[in-house]
């Protein structure tokens, strides 16, 4: 047994943090099955969908600011409080961008929606149920290969993500005549594409964690 492995034995287990980490990206991979829907609904539906994301995303920031109230209790912590704070706050961000997507849907009232959308919504569905697997396996800390490999896949659909982007971006520009519509979906494009780097980030911190704690 390596002296980490005795440490994190003595140390009483964690009832603070983790739950809210579980909390925090249970509801992650809601708001992410939520925005899926939404593009995939008929237009007359969407807002119920868009209010829901509002709803979810609020709720996240309330987790993130909770965990940091957390942090000024507590002196004893599961790992790093850095890497505590830099954990919720990327999960955070990674909520943020995808309901920036849905607002940009909603402000700029976009009706058609591509295929290239919907196939990032759905590569960042995928991407939040892995962060969600993350959590539960940094919570177990017990086999640091099995949270590097989740994290190897999301950063694979970090660049799948990227292709898809580009792929629209170059699509739009080529075919789409109306300047207005030119704006509208490269800003949703680029929101759900930063979304897919904030999970990326996710992924670092983990992996980060589960190499000092390995």
């Amino acid at each position: 047994m390596t002296l980490n492995n005795i440490f994190q034995f003595l140390v009483p287990k964690d009832k603070k943090f983790f739950p809210l980490f579980e909390q925090a990206s249970a509801n992650l991979v809601v708001l992410a099955e939520t925005l899926h829907d939404a593009v995939n609904a008929p237009i007359l539906e969407r807002e119920e969908y868009f209010k829901k994301i509002e709803e979810l995303e609020a709720f996240i920031e309330e987790i993130t600011h909770q965990t940091h109230l957390e942090l000024s209790r507590n002196f004893i912590t599961p790992f790093d409080r850095e890497d505590i704070y830099a954990l919720v706050k990327s999960i955070d961000n990674v909520a943020d961008n995808m309901h920036g997507a849905a607002s940009r849907m909603r402000l700029y009232q976009v009706e058609k929606i591509t295929k290239s959308i919907r196939k990032l919504t759905e590569i960042n569905l995928e991407a939040c149920q892995l962060i969600s697997l993350g959590i539960k396996e940094l919570k177990v800390m017990k086999d640091a290969k099995a949270i590097k490999e989740t994290c190897k896949k999301i950063n694979k659909l970090e660049s799948k993500a990227d292709s898809v982007f580009d792929k629209a971006v170059a699509d739009i520009f080529e075919n789409e005549t109306d300047a207005k519509n030119i704006i509208k979906y490269k800003e949703v494009l680029s929101a759900l594409e930063t979304a897919s780097d904030k999970c990326k980030s996710v992924a670092n911190v983990m992996e980060q964690i589960a190499v000092k704690h390995s």
